[in-house]
C-alpha cells in the first residue's frame, strides 16, 4: 500500500469491458509520478488515499475479474502535505 494524492479523474471514451462501469482517477505519489487507479469509493481531486497495488488490487473492488494494479482503498482523514 500507498499514500498517494488524487490530482484528476479520468475520462475515457473507450474502456475494457470489465472497466465501463468503473471511476478512474490520476494519482500522484510523494516524488510526482502519475499512475491511473481505480476508484471504487468516490475520492476528489485533492483528496489523499491509500492505493492497493499490484495483483491485490483486483481483490479490493467488488469483482475480482477486473483487471487492474491499482485501486484506492481508502480516503486518509487526516493527512496534509507536509505529511507526504
Amino acid at each position: 500500500m500507498e499514500i498517494q494524492r488524487v490530482v484528476r479523474d479520468l475520462v475515457t471514451t473507450k474502456r475494457n469491458f470489465w472497466l465501463a462501469s468503473k471511476s478512474l482517477r490520476v494519482v500522484e505519489n510523494a516524488s510526482g509520478k502519475l499512475e491511473v487507479a481505480v476508484d471504487p469509493i468516490g475520492c476528489k481531486p485533492g483528496d489523499f488515499v491509500i492505493t492497493i497495488g499490484t495483483s491485490a488490487a483486483r481483490l479490493a473492488l467488488d469483482d475480482p475479474k477486473i483487471t487492474t494494479d491499482l485501486t484506492i482503498g481508502g480516503i486518509i482523514d487526516h493527512w496534509s502535505e507536509e505529511d507526504w
